[in-house]
């Protein structure tokens, strides 16, 4: 078989892009036409293993570079409803059974979703496991036995009404979620008009049900949340609106109420008078920290902490029929059908399907990140978060946000780090290879000192030392100059054994005698000859500081946190629960950084083997 279909195909193909088509040349015509670095070049693409490196590594580096632009990083960034979730992508797939059967109410938490039917069949989805021991998916069979007419989700539990009026709750029930009032209770029994719900809600570990009679039913976490409700109130209720630890009520009379006794420090007891006249709202909603109320004529208010954008309302094409809310956003049902939505979009809540625009929609179920609508012809549509791809941290944050920005911050460090050793090394390895004398030993004994410096120890003492009084930024430069200067000894070294042997070359003779300036001729005309070495050092280096920079942060003494790097992020997960039960949390980051440091050593490996004559037979 011919050399050339031999060739790993990505050999030939760069050959073809990068090198052209020659002829077979023999190795001493070879030697006399090619170049030290186009013969280097041209031995390398001949390595399979190398090549394999160099693509890979090129395909890292892209994605790390590139990709902060489409995965934008906050330091500010955190959602303790997020917090630790696997690896996934199935937090909106509603099932097909559902579907069919026809849906009749949707309600959906922070990770799951919970439907109906028109048969009154109960269909859960998504992430479920609320703790290492809690599942919503695990339904009580009385529920299922059941004919649920309505349901809501709430961040830990499931509230759901059968048809006869028994009330169930499951999931997290630690902190008194299904402990319902004595009020409750006899309502409940007596049934009747004393019991007729009209609303159903659910939020952060507690729960509210509104009946017919006016009347409002609060319980769950007490301590978390204002769950009294004050007496004058009682009977004149029409709708409540949860946020994530109060509610706002809507009365009989049009006006908007804070019936809690949270009133004096409450943000959400500051009603604007456009709430406040008689008759004058006819919904209401909430996030998770705001308010909004739709005005008889058709206004939308919103007050609270708009940090979100909730605030921002846009403009509407028709009236708006009814107001929803997610944890940070509003979805808006217009009486022509279509859909407006405005807030945060983080987790694309505002990026409605392009169908949604040509028809028309007759009920919409809007939770903390996920929007269901339903349109005229039963189809279901949806948009928001569908789930992490490489899960989150312990503080809800997106893992593959931070392996991308924080891939961009390590390998930005070591790059930099290897770029001030080089230019540290190639200065003083010249000057004492080509000097010699006084020079040579003076440059090689402040190398061999530095070179016996411990150099983790050193670093870590360095870094927590100065590191204390920097900012993040500034500790990230303090970081890669630290690495630089303790890393120029060995490219120092090998330039200097390079010059002492290139120095006696005939050429170096002939441009002393020429005139030339020595500094010319040490970095113009010697150091080109060396280049090709430099290039397989600088190789080996760049995966040896990004290490170290790792190494340092993992330890806590490198770039601190929210700022991420490789390092870092594996320190996060230096605990064993979260080696046990959060795998997501360390593999991904330990397995994009060991494929990187691989690929580069294979790039290094390969680029020595090419310079070795004896490597490729000759």
């Amino acid at each position: 078989m011919s050399n050339n279909k031999k060739e790993f195909f990505l050999v030939r193909w760069f050959k073809r892009m990068f090198l052209g088509q020659r002829p077979e040349l023999s190795a001493q015509d070879a030697e006399k036409i090619q170049t030290p670095m186009r013969q280097m070049l041209s031995n390398f693409i001949h390595k399979p293993l190398a090549m394999i490196g160099l693509f890979v590594f090129l395909a890292i580096f892209v994605f790390v570079m590139v990709g902060p632009k489409y995965w934008v990083l906050d330091l500010s960034e955190q959602d303790a409803t997020l917090v630790n979730l696997p690896p996934s992508n199935n937090m909106m797939d509603v099932p097909q059974a559902m579907l069919d059967a026809g849906v009749a109410d949707i309600a959906a938490g922070n990770t799951y979703g919970i439907g109906t039917d028109a048969n009154g069949e109960l269909y859960i989805w998504g992430h479920t496991r609320i703790t290492d021991k809690i599942d919503i998916a695990n339904v009580p069979d009385e529920v299922r036995q059941a004919d649920i007419s309505m349901i809501a989700a709430g961040t830990d539990h499931v509230v759901a009404l059968g048809a006869d009026g028994q009330v169930y709750v499951w999931g997290n029930t630690r902190l008194k979620q299904d402990d319902f009032s004595k009020d409750m209770e006899k309502a409940m029994k007596k049934g009747g008009k004393d019991w007729e719900v009209i609303q159903l809600e659910a939020s952060n570990q507690f729960s509210a049900i509104v009946t017919a009679d006016g009347n409002l039913y609060l319980w769950g976490n007490g301590n978390m949340a204002d769950i009294k409700i004050r007496s004058k109130y009682e009977g004149k209720i029409a709708k409540v609106a949860l946020t994530e630890n109060e509610y706002i009520a809507l009365l009989n009379d049009g006006t908007v109420a804070y019936t809690g006794y949270k009133d004096k420090n409450s943000p959400f007891a500051r009603i604007p008078d456009e709430a406040k006249k008689k008759g004058g709202v006819v919904d209401i909603a909430s996030t998770a920290k705001t308010v909004a109320a739709l005005t008889e004529d058709g206004k939308v208010v919103v007050w609270g902490n708009a940090a979100k954008g909730e605030g921002k309302v846009p403009e509407f094409a028709a009236p708006v029929a009814k107001l929803y809310g997610g944890r940070y956003h509003y979805t808006a049902l217009l009486e022509n059908g279509s859909v407006v939505t405005w807030g945060d979009n983080k987790y694309k809540q505002l990026n409605m399907p392009e169908e949604l625009a040509s028809v028309s929609v007759n009920k919409l179920f809007v939770s903390n990140y996920q929007n269901y609508a339903l349109d005229a012809n039963g189809m279901l549509h949806t948009w928001g978060l569908k789930g992490f791809t490489l899960g989150t941290d312990s503080l809800g944050r997106d893992m593959l946000t931070r392996i991308v920005n924080g891939g961009r911050v390590t390998m930005t460090v070591g790059a930099i780090s290897v770029i001030i050793a080089t230019i540290l090394g190639i200065i003083l390895g010249g000057m004492a290879g080509y000097f010699g004398g006084k020079m040579d030993m003076l440059i090689m004994r402040v190398a061999e000192i530095v070179g016996g410096l411990p150099f983790i120890p050193f670093a870590m003492i360095l870094s927590a030392v100065i590191g204390t009084r920097l900012d993040p930024t500034q500790r990230m430069y303090l970081i890669m100059v630290v690495l630089g200067v303790l890393s120029w000894v060995p490219t120092c070294r090998l330039v200097r054994s390079q010059i002492l042997a290139q120095r006696e070359m005939e050429y170096v003779t002939a441009a002393k005698a020429m005139g030339i300036k020595e500094s010319t001729i040490v970095f113009r005309h010697i150091l080109p000859n060396v280049f090709s070495l430099l290039i397989v050092s600088m190789t080996l280096d760049f995966a040896t500081c990004m290490l170290t920079e790792s190494t340092l942060s993992y330890l806590g003494f490198g770039i601190p946190l929210p700022t991420p790097t490789w390092g870092n992020l594996l320190n996060g997960a230096n605990n064993s629960i979260v080696i046990q039960q959060y795998w997501w949390q360390w593999v991904f980051p330990a397995t994009i950084f060991g494929i990187c440091t691989i690929c580069i050593n294979l790039i290094g490996d390969g680029l020595r083997d090419a310079l070795d004559p004896k490597s490729i037979g000759r």
